[in-house]
């Protein structure tokens, strides 16, 4: 059945309130239709009417004016039977809510707090009571899974007040049409009143206005510094009127209270002084200073006093190590027999206490007769070849013995490093040394391999005009790189070249050519190798020498620099200034020239 709209609904109740009016000035008259007229017409719940008595009475009601008793009654009949009913409702409503209270309770919603509406109350009692509408929902149940089916079944209807309040709110039922919409919906008023042309009751609801913005006026915060800055000055000013006041003698008054206030008593030792003093007076100053709580273990003080750790010197690392007292020849034989004559007492004092078992008999071909008597004259043979036997296993022994404690030459390698690496923690010098001339290559593999041993790093620079070296390492190594470049080689001697044997051959008595020599095959002169450079005044000189924090270089390499730009490149940022200070460095013999 199709669902009556919203101006269905208010043509009807338009024809109804109309119908009513007309019977009621048809009853009582013009008086009696203004009184009726000035009171409230329940609008909610009107009574319903058949669509023959409306029709009927609209009829009478436009006719003369004057009507029949006939419909006067019926209506009172009626209005009391509707009476009748309603109180019935009632009481069989209290009698249900008395059989169940959970029925008495309003359902509220949990946001709005809107009361449901109630539910109906039920018909009879006992067993003809009608079943709560709740358990004739014929609504189709939802499928079960497995993991639903053996859950236990919810209520139908909520049994207790924390269930009332989250019980889902029911579907809202749709409208009779004997009651206004706009007691079920008050929102749809405003849509009612415009589409209607008639006067309805009910006001739509307030539009909703955005919030807009509240900008703060020009000079608000300016004002507030201002007003701040005037309290400031208002406040020094008033300063400055007291102390005038003050110079001016205005406030004796002032001057003459604070006279007559008694000041307390100093005490007998201040509160920073009182925790070393043992008697809390001053007096004990008097028993000396050592009677006051100042080097005792719970004196205040000592929280405050702090030992800091010591820091050693850099100059301490390259302090040398005190030497042994030296000892002769003699006296370190005297001072080994001491020790083993004591270690071989401690040895026989152990075997007679039993801690230790005694040693075989050390039987030599010597003392042969005097150990084994009986046995070396039974049979000497045996006994020889017996002592002979355990001479040689004593001495592969011994000799197993120190071939095991020697180093291998890995270990000898790793031992030397180590205390390469100990002479370094020491500290680490540098040194710049000025050749004249570099071109000998016997020289250049001297300087280049004693550095590499010698665990030195740092450049060998060659230049036309001269050839520079640095080097960096531990100061022992260091020294004995210095002794190589300034007293071992022999910087104007040229190495003799090697494959060549210096033979001479004597010659004939004729004065021929020498015997069994080939003539000289001729040269090219493009082939000419370049003359050798002269080694006479070639010279090596310390530039400088001095303690370094860190390495600079990782290797030892020699590079060829034809520039000064690029001499000092390689040397790099810190290192350049070497450069300039080698180059313009000259001897003592070189300045008297």
């Amino acid at each position: 059945m199709d669902q009556p709209t919203h101006e269905a609904i208010i043509a009807r109740k338009r024809e109804e309130v109309a119908a009513k009016i007309a019977a009621m000035k048809a009853k009582f008259g013009s008086a009696g239709a203004a009184a009726q007229a000035s009171s409230p017409t329940p609008v909610a719940t009107p009574t319903p009417m058949r669509p023959q008595a409306l029709s009927s009475t609209a009829a009478s009601g436009s006719g003369s004016g004057t009507s029949s008793p006939a419909p006067n009654v019926a209506e009172d009949l009626a209005r009391k039977v509707a009476e009748a009913k309603r109180r019935v409702a009632e009481a069989q409503s209290k009698l249900a809510v008395k059989d169940n209270p959970y029925l008495s309770m309003p359902q509220t919603s949990a946001k709005g707090n809107k009361a449901r509406p109630a539910e109906p109350a039920q018909q009879g009692a006992g067993l003809k009571m009608a079943a709560h509408p709740l358990l004739l929902d014929t609504t189709p149940a939802a499928p079960q899974s497995k993991k639903d089916k053996y859950k236990p079944m919810q209520p139908k209807f909520a049994s207790i007040k924390a269930n009332i309040r989250t019980a889902p709110t029911p579907p809202p039922a749709a409208p009779s049409p004997n009651h206004d919409q706009t007691s079920l919906n008050p929102y749809a008023a405003g849509s009612a009143a415009k589409d209607s042309s008639g006067s309805f009751e009910g006001a739509a609801p307030r539009e909703r206005h955005s919030r807009q913005f509240r900008f703060n006026p020009m000079g608000k915060y300016v004002k507030q510094g201002d007003q701040m800055r005037a309290d400031v000055q208002l406040e020094a000013l008033k300063q400055r009127i007291a102390a005038s006041a003050r110079k001016a003698g205005l406030d004796s008054e002032f001057e003459s209270l604070e006279k007559n206030i008694r000041r307390a008593a100093p005490p007998e030792a201040e509160w920073w002084d009182i925790a070393l003093l043992p008697h809390k007076t001053y007096d004990d100053l008097e028993m000396g200073m050592d009677t006051l709580n100042i080097t005792t273990a719970d004196s205040p003080i000592t929280l405050y006093i702090q030992h800091p750790i010591p820091i050693p010197a850099p100059t301490e690392k390259n302090q040398l190590a005190a030497k042994p007292l030296m000892l002769t020849k003699q006296e370190q034989k005297k001072m080994r027999k001491q020790r083993r004559a004591a270690e071989l007492q401690d040895k026989r004092d152990r075997i007679r206490m039993g801690l230790v078992p005694p040693d075989a008999p050390k039987v030599r071909l010597s003392n042969l007769m005097k150990v084994l008597t009986s046995d070396a004259v039974q049979d000497p043979t045996r006994v020889e070849a017996r002592v002979r036997r355990e001479v040689a296993m004593r001495k592969h022994g011994h000799e197993k013995m120190n071939s095991e404690r020697k180093l291998t030459d890995e270990q000898r390698r790793d031992k030397k490093e180590e205390k390469k690496v100990e002479e370094e923690k020491r500290g680490i010098v540098g040194a710049v040394f000025k050749i004249k001339t570099l071109s000998d290559p016997s020289h250049r593999y001297k300087v280049r391999k004693n550095a590499e041993q010698n665990n030195l790093t740092g450049v060998c620079i060659f230049n036309p005009a001269f050839a520079m070296v640095y080097v960096e390492g531990a100061p022992k190594f260091m020294r004995a790189y210095k002794r190589l470049m300034l007293h071992r080689i022999q910087w104007t001697e040229a190495a003799r070249p090697r494959g060549v044997d210096e033979v001479e051959v004597a010659n004939d008595p004729d004065g021929d050519a020498p015997m069994d020599t080939a003539p000289e095959p001729t040269k090219d002169p493009e082939e000419e190798e370049e003359k050798p450079i002269s080694l006479d005044d070639n010279t090596c000189r310390l530039v400088w020498e001095g303690t370094l924090r860190d390495r600079s270089f990782n290797t030892f390499k020699p590079k060829s620099c034809p520039t000064d730009g690029m001499a000092k490149e390689l040397l790099g940022e810190k290192l350049r200034g070497y450069w300039d200070l080698a180059k313009n460095w000259r001897g003592e013999e070189e300045d008297l020239i």
